[in-house]
């Protein structure tokens, strides 16, 4: 699953890429076409817990892609920003989307004219994702129009056209269509499409150092209403200083931690909510062979479990093996251990995978 860091300009999305992915890009390349990407593990205190009961020979842990650079905003001559076509290729090609608005005052980079306002800023891309889509849509509805009064219409694209109406009439009501509810065939008619204000949204507001630790600071409270409004995600973080603590050691980083004050690293809250974004959970394998952590989609049952690890397994299948987290974390064991204090259960082939379940599978071929 691939998720890109957009935002304008000098709003720090280099710097929180390094941030999540613990690179070194050069900051100071501003305007350039590279685009970066990389594949980092999904932070999970259960993966670490039973990775440290079991101690396996091997760990596999979730991972998640962000990318960062495809999706450029340029600045015209009177510094009105100009949204590409590359930006929304990009964004299209993304699965969900980090917002990065700047929320920081700093003398050596240059305030936008009119002044930093992270809820405009947000409001701005937002607008013009929306207004991406309208514009797709409309030229789609031209072309189907045109095919129905030329009685050239197939059943197909008659029922395409109802469900690309009914995306216009709720665009042209401002709303994304990421809240249009639609059913799975109308989805399946319209995937091609890749609406840009269809995909899953967080957004990071970037704050000064002096604010880093602070859950949410007072020139946030608008941007926070507007994410509330939006139901999506706010997670604010100061992007300079969540790079210099991916650069630190673990026990360092710990340190550093508990003197700002903080718990955990903003960037690994930010991982996990664009996991969660996606509407993806977790499951486990665990044994002294190996601990790996299992990507599907919340709502998957026992068997479809079973085929991402492999087909046989969802072919053969008899029965999954399930252990809680909770009741896995109280038994302070691996697998046997949990198995033997009888925490495990047995499900059938409907059984929806809970986030977090430790699983082994029955089956015969």
């Amino acid at each position: 699953m691939k998720v890109g860091i957009i935002g304008l300009p000098q709003t720090g999305k280099t710097s929180l890429y390094n941030a999540l992915t613990r690179s070194q890009i050069d900051l100071n390349k501003y305007g350039s076409t590279e685009v970066n990407v990389a594949v980092i593990p999904v932070p999970d205190p259960r993966f670490d817990h039973a990775v440290k009961m079991c101690e396996p020979k091997k760990i596999t842990p979730a991972t998640i892609e962000f990318t960062e650079g495809g999706a450029r905003i340029e600045r015209e001559e009177r510094r009105a920003d100009k949204f590409g076509a590359d930006f929304f290729v990009s964004v299209r090609n993304s699965d969900a989307l980090v917002l990065v608005v700047r929320a920081f005052d700093d003398s050596s980079i240059p305030a936008p004219p009119d002044g930093i306002d992270p809820k405009r800023e947000a409001e701005k891309i937002l607008e013009e994702l929306l207004l991406a889509d309208l514009t797709a849509v409309e030229g789609r509805l031209e072309r189907l129009e045109k095919a129905r009064l030329q009685k050239r219409q197939s059943p197909a694209e008659a029922a395409e056209q109802q469900v690309i109406q009914k995306i216009k009439d709720h665009l042209d009501s401002l709303q994304p269509v990421r809240t249009l509810d639609l059913t799975e065939d109308e989805k399946r008619s319209v995937r091609s499409f890749a609406f840009v204000s269809g995909k899953s949204l967080i957004i990071v507001a970037n704050v000064g150092e002096n604010d880093a630790a602070e859950a949410l600071p007072a020139n946030l409270e608008p941007l926070a209403e507007y994410a509330k409004e939006q139901n999506v995600p706010l997670i604010p973080l100061c992007a300079k200083v969540e790079m210099e603590i991916a650069q630190m050691e673990p026990e360092e980083e710990r340190e550093f931690l508990e003197a700002m004050g903080l718990q955990e690293a903003a960037r690994d809250r930010l991982v996990r909510a664009a996991y969660a974004a996606l509407g993806l959970i977790s499951f486990f394998t665990v044994g002294e062979d190996e601990v790996r952590a299992w990507t599907i989609t919340r709502g998957t049952n026992a068997v479809g479990a079973a085929e991402k690890i492999h087909s046989d397994l969802a072919r053969g299948f008899i029965r999954g093996e399930v252990i809680g987290w909770e009741e896995f974390y109280a038994v302070q064991g691996c697998w046997d251990s949990a198995k033997e204090a009888g925490k495990m259960r047995l499900e059938g082939k409907e059984y929806p995978v809970k986030d977090g379940d430790i699983m082994h599978i029955r089956f015969k071929v």
